[in-house]
């Protein structure tokens, strides 16, 4: 595929800058406007930034004014009425959703990376039961 270009013109200058577009999978392409800063000492205005990409993401699609939300090529609300933690983690970490073979797997892995250190649990009984989830989360970490 030929690399397409945005032309953008200083004025003032004979120069012309060259602009690469950036074609996505899904939306809008996007125009990299990286060298009018390094060449020309110019920056982009966007106020509140929505006419920015921040990113290159091959895990999340946003397009908050349509409302939608893609992990991986699904949406957010097929995932949160059809998978579990462990099936979703899977696929944001491998690309796809897990084979039963590859979720029993994988869900073992996590239990055995998911405990704490008694030193750890020893912190959560010095706080009082009643405490604020979030004064005992800063205090332990």
């Amino acid at each position: 595929m030929t690399q397409k270009y945005v032309k953008a013109v200083i004025s003032d200058t004979p120069d012309e800058a060259a602009l690469p577009v950036l074609e996505g999978a899904l939306g809008p392409s996007a125009v990299d406007i990286q060298t009018l800063y390094a060449r020309y000492g110019l920056l982009a205005y966007d106020p509140g930034f929505r006419s920015t990409a921040s990113c290159k993401s091959a895990i999340t699609f946003v397009d908050g004014d349509n409302g939608v939300l893609l992990y991986r090529g699904y949406p957010i609300e097929e995932l949160a009425e059809h998978s579990d933690f462990v099936e979703v983690a899977y696929l944001l970490m491998n690309g796809e959703l897990p084979t039963p073979e590859q979720r029993k797997t994988f869900d073992l892995l996590i239990g055995q990376s998911n405990l704490l250190h008694e030193q750890i649990m020893n912190f959560f009984r010095g706080f009082r039961r009643d405490a604020h989830p979030m004064a005992v989360m800063v205090g332990v970490v």
